[in-house]
């Protein structure tokens, strides 16, 4: 039976929640109302057939609906989502997923929802991205809901405005609730410790601890016993028990940074601990159960590694659950002054010194560059001005004497004419098929991943890709 939860205020919009586990839907639905605003008007459903009737009675603005309760025997997920979406009539539809059914979410957007979250649901976080999606798609009728604030300039760590950025902020804040392994890559220096932090910081194991162990900077001989631990006696000089990181981070989040320079022989180890939630320290016979969040990193290209077989496939496939890219300094050239200014100012409290912030120049300079280094380089860069300056405002030739130790920052960028940096910027179209083909690789050729993770449909990966060899053959 539908359950009906309304204020007396009188509805400004109408939800439809199709859940079949009774207690979670009636938690969900009381979360929701708290963060949609009084008059939401919520009405829950069991399941598909149920939701399929009330949408054929009435009429709804927002379907929020648990893949897992849609369809029977004979139907699958995509195919109940695809038939609620005809009798929607327009309805904004956003998909529930259990975080480790990538393929049912990517399958439902292709089924016509308009967007796709990860269990739990959070309350504000829903609130903030349906009204979202009624911007985007132009849904407004009947919905006051104030989406969050676009063009903030930091996030849980992160500090950066641009477009790039906002929706790295959106993914953290999307998936930050789940108990799904998360995926992240980028270049070095694009702050992949810090989007860890925040996915620790802003979900729901805050309370506990965040344990990080580097796999490139550990000897393989020591990498087992630092993440599995070490029973007293398993060999010459382990006189106690010793914890290892997994351990250490039962209830909270373990963080596998650079995974790809694990050895093949641990990753078995950590296939099987990821299937079990159970470990064996080093020269126990008995196993511990634990209980942890797992991210991990890596600046390299993963499939590369699994084609070279120095990374397992299994293995990437259970940990490639909830995939978030850090974009490089250069894709973001906007927040490369928002990052200076605040390490200037950060610094120059340290080191009890008066900045008056960048020149003209000096800002125009720093945003043109390339950045190789990324964040971590304009950060070293900005600490050197800060400690081999007096104060005052950051001139060129203070730019340039901080300079001499680095990669060569400011002679490569005065050494490119002014005409060829523009004539390096591509054409939007050039941009959309370079974002999207790396998009594709990325995960491996599968295109419906992709999609997913561009937040766009495989159709029109499909049609964009018809049209650029049309435009190769014309050429």
């Amino acid at each position: 039976m539908a359950m009906h939860n309304r204020h007396d205020s009188g509805p400004q919009g109408r939800l439809l929640l199709v859940d079949g586990d009774e207690k979670h839907a009636a938690l969900v639905a009381e979360t929701l109302a708290g963060s949609l605003g009084h008059g939401m008007c919520i009405i829950i459903a069991a399941g598909g057939k149920q939701a399929a009737d009330l949408l054929r009675d009435s009429s709804f603005d927002i379907i929020l609906a648990d893949l897992s309760s849609l369809g029977d025997i004979s139907e699958r997920s995509d195919d109940a989502v695809s038939r609620l979406v005809r009798l929607s009539d327009g309805a904004l539809f956003v998909a529930v997923s259990d975080g480790a059914s990538v393929s049912a979410a990517v399958g439902a957007m292709r089924a016509g929802a308009h967007d796709y979250v990860v269990k739990p649901v959070n309350g504000p976080a829903m609130a903030g991205r349906i009204g979202e999606l009624a911007q985007r798609h132009g849904k407004g009728r009947a919905l006051s809901i104030a989406p969050r604030s676009e063009g903030r300039s930091d996030f849980a760590g992160f500090i950066g405005a641009s477009s790039a950025m906002q929706f790295v902020y959106e993914q953290i804040g999307r998936i930050a609730a789940s108990s799904a392994p998360v995926f992240i890559t980028g270049e070095s220096g694009t702050g992949k410790d810090v989007c860890a932090e925040a996915l620790h910081a802003t979900g729901p194991r805050f309370g506990k601890r965040l344990v990080a162990i580097n796999c490139a900077a550990i000897p393989r001989d020591l990498m087992e016993s630092e993440l599995f631990g070490v029973a007293r006696g398993a060999f010459t000089g382990a006189h106690d028990d010793r914890k290892g990181a997994a351990e250490l981070a039962d209830g909270g989040t373990l963080f596998l940074d650079e995974i790809g320079e694990m050895d093949l022989s641990l990753q078995s180890k950590l296939l099987r601990f990821l299937q079990t939630g159970t470990l064996s320290r080093v020269g126990e016979a008995g196993v511990r159960q634990v209980d942890v969040r797992v991210i991990c990193a890596t600046n390299r290209n993963p499939m590369q590694l699994i084609s070279e077989k120095k990374f397992r496939e299994d293995l990437f496939y259970r940990l490639h659950v909830l995939p978030i890219h850090l974009p490089p300094l250069r894709q973001r050239p906007t927040d490369v002054m928002v990052l200076a200014r605040h390490f200037l100012a950060r610094y120059a409290a340290e080191e009890h010194k008066h900045f008056s912030g960048f020149a003209p120049d000096v800002a125009s300079l720093l945003s043109a560059a390339e950045w190789p280094g990324n964040v971590r380089q304009l950060q070293n860069l900005v600490r050197r001005l800060v400690v081999m300056c007096d104060g005052g405002e950051i001139s060129m030739s203070m730019l340039q004497v901080a300079d001499i130790e680095s990669r060569g920052l400011v002679a490569s960028v005065e050494a490119a004419p002014r005409g060829d940096r523009r004539q390096s910027i591509l054409p939007m179209w050039q941009q959309e098929q370079r974002i999207i083909e790396d998009a594709i690789a990325s995960f491996g050729g599968n295109i419906s991943l992709a999609a997913a993770a561009l937040e766009i449909s495989p159709s029109t990966i499909y049609r964009k890709r018809q049209g650029w060899a049309e435009m190769a053959v014309a050429s």
